[in-house]
């Protein structure tokens, strides 16, 4: 990697790290010989990852037990990486939760809001507020990766809640984007990390064998690694059964509801299923 804030002895945190796509990034930097520090809920899950990266003598993997939707953690969590490891040059805003007292309708289930929306949304927030700031004094080149999904872009229906975090997400990262590139002097980029269907921890709860549609998460890790060499700042992942092409009619058409009108999320309307269809041979 030619980027500086990807070089060796450099600081990297991965919230949601334990296992899964953070899993899976923390390796490839530690493979680049990047110095890393998860934070995760799941104190067994910490444990054995902190086991497996740190093979033969040398400590590359820290780990903290947070809840990212606890600004308190968040602090204490910036206290641990200052005092153990030195200025961060990574954030990887990525711990998220799905499917577990998920919101479900946009008028049910209350306490299955606050549950997503503090971990997925305000995880990021609480992310941003606690070491932005100081990755800019440091003065030093940096990468800031927030995990979206397509669910916050196309909002299929089925989980509000979750749609609504991850449209949460995109929203703030691209702000984030437009306020670093103005900050002057500032040397750090941030991009959204879009996942395609990946088999991870989350997907496990709910499907026991990895289906041969899904990635594994490596995968979504390297892409990301690649993209963000190219400096790209949407790094929208496909999988084995959707295309970059079929993600792009897909949002395509989701767009075009505002400006032709249509009834809401009308790629799940029947009276606009053929014409969706239709719309999707353009993209094979």
């Amino acid at each position: 990697m030619s980027h500086p804030a990807l070089a060796e002895g450099k600081v990297a945190l991965i919230t949601g790290g334990a296992s899964g796509i953070g899993y899976a990034v923390a390796e490839k930097l530690i493979g680049l010989g990047m110095r890393v520090c998860l934070a995760d809920r799941d104190v067994d899950a910490l444990e054995t990852a902190k086991t497996n990266l740190n093979q033969g003598s040398k400590v590359n993997c820290w780990t903290r037990v947070t809840d990212v939707s606890d600004l308190n953690d968040l602090q204490l969590l910036k206290q641990f990486v200052v005092q153990e490891l030195g200025p961060l040059s990574f954030l990887m805003n990525n711990a998220g939760v799905a499917g577990v007292g998920g919101g479900g309708g946009a008028f049910s289930n209350i306490e299955g809001w606050q549950r997503v929306l503090g971990v997925n949304l305000w995880g990021v927030v609480n992310g941003l507020q606690t070491f932005v700031p100081d990755m800019i004094d440091n003065a030093q080149p940096g990468i800031i990766v927030n995990t979206g999904s397509k669910q916050g872009i196309t909002n299929p229906p089925g989980d509000a809640a979750y749609n609504v975090s991850k449209a949460g997400v995109k929203a703030v990262t691209e702000h984030l984007a437009h306020e670093l590139r103005n900050t002057e002097g500032c040397e750090i980029s941030a991009h959204l990390l879009v996942p395609g269907f990946t088999y991870t921890g989350m997907i496990q709860r709910f499907i026991d064998t990895k289906p041969p549609s899904a990635w594994g998460p490596e995968q979504v890790a390297d892409t990301l690694l690649e993209r963000l060499e190219a400096g790209d700042f949407y790094i929208i992942c496909p999988d084995n059964d959707v295309s970059a092409e079929m993600d792009a009619g897909r949002i395509q058409w989701n767009t075009d509801d505002l400006i032709q009108n249509r009834p809401a999320l009308s790629r799940w309307h029947g009276d606009y299923s053929e014409q969706f269809a239709k719309h999707m041979t353009e993209y094979e």
